[in-house]
């Protein structure tokens, strides 16, 4: 057997390909939430190369030209996604290969400052609620939602309107910043509050763990 060549930090996205497969979804479509980077420790750069599409959202207007360059039948939106009803919100920039860091919560700019003595500077970025995305980009819903906002992703899951939109798989990161002194800790939030929107886990690979919904599987 050939070996897959994983694009995502911990195999990611070979263990979802594999589900995939399981369900007979054979060109998932997805929505990337924090791309950042497009092809390195990225979820949905392995199924973009076989020919699927799907929407990328990136704050970093710097990362969104190196997306567009490098992914170009993807839709590429320099938005954030938000939880309230804010048109836009300040986003905490790390510089250079740590913008990996960066994120919409200052109580998180400000752990990762602490931590690691790097600043990041602010800068003003328009959102969008996710379930319109859902509705402008796809019919009836994405298949597959990975989702790396760094410290907000609770809060993007509890707005999705799981009544309209049904993914078939949710990848999430579940663990807390703080491995420059070993703090970090899975979030189990997360996990419950999945688990009451019917998805169960499929996989955890400690930084990530891999939600799919529980009638897929006649749970």
């Amino acid at each position: 057997m050939k070996a897959k060549a994983s694009y995502s930090q911990t195999g990611e996205d070979i263990i979802i390909d594999y589900l995939f497969n399981s369900l007979k979804i054979s060109q998932p479509t997805y929505l990337e939430i924090g791309t950042n980077q497009p092809k390195v420790c990225n979820n949905t750069y392995g199924f973009y190369k076989k020919g699927c599409k799907g929407v990328c959202i990136e704050p970093d207007v710097e990362m969104v030209k190196v997306i567009k360059q490098q992914r170009p039948g993807d839709t590429i939106l320099n938005i954030g996604i938000g939880v309230s009803d804010e048109a836009s919100a300040d986003f905490y920039l790390f510089p250079g290969l740590m913008n990996g860091w960066s994120t919409f919560s200052k109580e998180e700019a400000d752990i990762r400052k602490n931590d690691s003595g790097l600043n990041y500077r602010t800068m003003p970025v328009p959102l969008k609620n996710i379930n319109t995305i859902m509705k402008d980009y796809f019919n009836p819903h994405p298949n597959f939602i990975s989702l790396d906002v760094e410290g907000l992703d609770l809060e993007i899951l509890q707005s999705i309107d799981f009544e309209k939109f049904k993914p078939e798989v949710i990848c999430v990161e579940t663990i807390t910043f703080g491995y420059l002194n070993n703090t970090e800790k899975k979030i189990s939030a997360i996990n419950n509050y999945m688990l009451s929107k019917g998805y169960f886990v499929y996989a955890d690979t400690h930084i990530n763990t891999i939600f799919c919904r529980n009638d897929l599987f006649n749970f």
